[in-house]
């Protein structure tokens, strides 16, 4: 592990997010959606199941795609926008069998505060340690899809979405392709 494990799970969950909208079209049309991305990432506390959720969370997208296409200084204005804009105030906080980590707003919070906050905090992390090059962008032609590179050697180069598996194929064809000319 390079970073706190809520730190990873955070990074993790906000480029899932980012990757809601993009070429594939939208990946959060309805609340069942939104419920199983709150499943699937393991957020805990307060989920309304409305359609004021979903939209508030949505609305997060642009904001937090933002910083993987940002210089340093613009990324650390969104994160303190964010942090301030909540009015995050961290504490530790152990629940659900897990060890202790930092909450900057209460659980009962709303779910798109929390995802916001948590966002912030993570990328915060990044700031700090000098590890903003771990986010990028996919490199599959024609996708621009976020990735988070949480590998020790910094080799991750595709997204959740399949573009490893589609460049291996491409690249098997385009030998075999030369091995009969």
């Amino acid at each position: 592990m390079l970073f706190a494990h809520d730190t990873e799970c955070s990074l993790i969950a906000t480029a899932a997010l980012v990757n809601t909208a993009g070429r594939d079209g939208e990946l959060l049309p309805d609340i069942a959606a939104l419920d199983a991305f709150f499943a699937r990432y393991s957020y805990s506390g307060r989920h309304e199941h409305t359609d004021a959720e979903l939209r508030a969370v949505r609305q997060l997208r642009p904001q937090l795609r933002r910083i993987w296409h940002a210089e340093p200084a613009e990324i650390v204005a969104v994160v303190n926008g964010l942090l301030l804009e909540h009015r995050a105030l961290p504490q530790l906080i152990e629940h659900d069998d897990e060890p202790y980590h930092l909450h900057a707003v209460p659980r009962d919070a709303p779910l798109a505060t929390r995802i916001a906050v948590e966002a912030a905090m993570a990328i915060a992390d990044l700031v700090r340690a000098g590890e903003l090059g771990r986010l990028r962008i996919c490199e599959y032609p024609d996708c621009d899809n976020v990735v988070v590179d949480l590998s020790r050697n910094r080799s991750r180069r595709f997204c959740e979405a399949g573009c490893g598996n589609r460049a291996a194929v491409t690249a098997y064809r385009a030998r075999r392709a030369a091995g009969r000319s």
